[in-house]
């Protein structure tokens, strides 16, 4: 029997296995770190062989480089041992989803889907931190090994929660404020491009800030030749009116943002945005972008209006203050000051009447707050779907999540029915929101797997008070109380019941097994006999880094039955069979072996007797000869 590896794929090993294809020659051997021979790469001969073509060392080329590059490219390389572990009970429909939701650095989980999912991502879409001199928590340390760097930065809690440590501030003060950005962004998008299927799209959201960086780090990561588009959308959270004062200078704000469009194979998806296009135009407020600005904290009760009505001007608390004004003004002045005496008295801030306060005109009355319901594409009011009590509704959970509609227009672009969409910095979950969404309007069967770092949020936030310890888990929640929104609101469809709104949780951990598993010659013959599985490990964890090794779909079927007083998993029906329980007799396996499963797998330490490991083979050549068996 064959053991499994129980890591992630070795993209390096399997470079050199491909030049050994096409240059044998070129191909030796070496003593590597352990002192064992292993296979390398002769250089020289390699450049003998591409003579014609290989750069004179110090021959001017055209490139884009910066510090560490080549060791973040390493870093994309490197296999992983760490394991997806389960996790029922914040899970919904376990059993039946075909959903999925990650929590863990995102460049591991990649890493950890990479040859589970090689080519079978129809689409990625993702909105990356934009580098605007916030914290950065995403850093991956070349310098010491990522677990060290882990242990030692101070950037988990006791609960694996990932904090934001003063020193990872990225301000322009530092001077490697754009390569710290590269450093994180690029062995990203190595790993999610393996990912993608043969016509597989990605759309990267992207600021100001990186937009040409991460265009030449696309061109070479993707190729230029599959640069498709690069649309220009709104920033919501900017006030475009506004200009502010900068040094004593008048600047003008920023108020675009990009999403970067690149495909494997070409497609067409003019259409769709041009029907958009078109339908926003004629509402007379789009004017041929997208621009609805639509923010949270702009959308409550008041007055009347509700959040479905439209979106206030103000936060509610600036626009309770200037009801207070207004009062003021028609109780007590409008008969008595005009209307500079009134602006005087009340001062030059949170006004409630900013352009027309005497009623005339096309702005009169309270009506200027609101958009009127039938002129905006809005997103889902989803900070009530998160809330219980009305008060936190108005409060801004999560700041500025991605546009919902803008989603749902890619997705209709870049997927069909049947499509698996990765967003690996899922934030507040909008991408699995949308996918549930399309799914309902359109009777689709759209899969999400959303990735997500459990960054801590910040004790002082909405979301804090709220009881949402972490990003995760307002995620988690916004994607429970959607689907059954969607569901509700959708009710009189036909197989609405049938709307797959659920999701498995998977949580980012080291392996579960013991160094001994992956280093058996570091350990003396004493130690060689102990247990190989880490005591904290369930059948179920084994069970899921088994399914990762062999390439099944972590959303795949999963069912568990006793036989011969066993717990038995079978996945994705017959096609892998496997026991983790101690004292597995002959007649246990014998009835596995009557299934003709395409692979079985147990533990070594499961046989009851010597005797079982002797048989085993036997049983499962006379029963099932075509079955692969392997051991943990």
């Amino acid at each position: 029997m064959d053991k499994l590896k129980m890591q992630s794929h070795d993209v390096t090993g399997s470079n050199i296995n491909k030049i050994a294809r096409l240059f044998p020659n070129c191909v030796t051997e070496r003593l590597g770190k352990n002192g064992k021979p292993e296979l390398a790469i002769d250089f020289e001969k390699l450049e003998a062989e591409l003579s014609n073509d290989i750069l004179a060392e110090g021959e001017e080329r055209y490139q884009f480089t910066w510090p560490d590059k080549r060791a973040a490219n390493r870093l994309a390389n490197t296999p992983t041992t760490m394991t997806l572990r389960p996790c029922r009970e914040e899970s919904v429909d376990f059993d039946n989803t075909q959903n999925l939701y990650i929590e863990g650095d995102n460049l591991d989980v990649l890493k950890v889907l990479r040859e589970t999912y090689l080519g079978k991502v129809k689409m990625i879409y993702i909105d990356p931190p934009y580098n605007t001199g916030n914290d950065f928590v995403y850093n991956d340390e070349f310098a010491q090994g990522k677990s060290e760097f882990e242990q030692n930065s101070g950037l988990f809690d006791e609960d694996g929660n990932q904090t934001i440590d003063p020193m990872q501030r990225n301000t322009e003060s530092n001077g490697r404020f754009h390569t710290d950005w590269l450093n994180m962004i690029y062995p990203r998008l190595k790993v999610a491009r393996d990912l993608l299927t043969y016509d597989g799209v990605i759309f990267i959201s992207i600021g100001e800030e990186e937009i040409h960086n991460l265009k030449k780090i696309c061109d070479e990561v993707f190729g230029s030749s599959n640069f498709r588009n690069s649309f220009i959308t709104r920033r919501y959270d900017k006030n475009l009116n506004r200009q502010f004062m900068e040094n004593g200078l008048q600047t003008f704000n920023i108020g675009f943002e990009y999403i970067l469009c690149y495909s494997k194979k070409a497609f067409t998806f003019t259409p769709i945005f041009r029907q958009a296009s078109e339908e926003r135009q004629s509402s007379g407020y789009w004017k041929g972008f997208w621009n609805d600005a639509d923010r949270p904290t702009m959308r409550y009760d008041i007055l009347g209006f509700t959040p479905e009505s439209g979106q206030w001007k103000w936060k509610k608390d600036v626009a309770l203050e200037a009801i207070e004004n207004y009062k003021v003004y028609v109780d007590q002045y409008s008969k008595t000051l005009t209307l500079e005496e009134y602006w005087a008295h009340t001062g030059k801030t949170k006004k409630f009447i900013r352009r027309n306060p005497n009623g005339r005109g096309k702005n009169a009355g309270v009506e200027n707050w609101i958009a009127p319901s039938d002129t905006v594409l809005r997103n889902t009011n989803w900070l009530d779907l998160l809330s219980s009590k009305s008060d936190v509704t108005t409060q801004d959970l999560f700041n500025f999540p991605k546009n919902i509609d803008v989603i749902k227009l890619v997705l209709e672009a870049g997927t069909n029915k049947d499509s698996i969409i990765l967003d690996f910095f899922s934030g507040s979950a909008t991408t699995a929101h949308a996918v549930m969404k399309l799914n309902a309007e359109g009777g689709g069967n759209r899969k999400f797997i959303m990735v997500q770092l459990p960054e801590l949020t910040d004790e002082k936030s909405e979301a804090y008070k709220a009881g949402y310890k972490n990003i995760c888990e307002i995620g988690k929640e916004r994607i429970r109380r959607a689907g059954k929104k969607i569901k509700e609101e959708n009710a009189d469809k036909e197989g609405i019941d049938k709307l797959d709104t659920g999701f498995r949780v998977l949580k980012l951990d080291s392996s579960n097994m013991e160094d001994v598993y992956y280093t058996p010659q570091e350990f003396d013959e004493q130690s060689l006999f102990n247990e190989n599985v880490k005591p904290d490990r369930s059948s179920e964890d084994l069970l899921f880094q088994v399914m990762l090794d062999l390439g099944i779909e972590l959303s795949a079927k999963i069912e568990t039955r006793q036989m011969a007083g066993k717990n038995v998993h079978f996945v994705d029906g017959n096609y892998l069979i496997a026991c983790f329980d101690k004292d597995v007799n002959e007649s246990a396996i014998t009835e596995i072996a009557r299934l003709k499963p395409v692979y079985f797998v147990m533990r070594d330490a499961s046989a009851a007797n010597d005797n079982v490991i002797d048989n085993f083979e036997q049983i499962f050549r006379h029963y099932s000869p075509d079955t692969n068996c392997r051991i943990l």
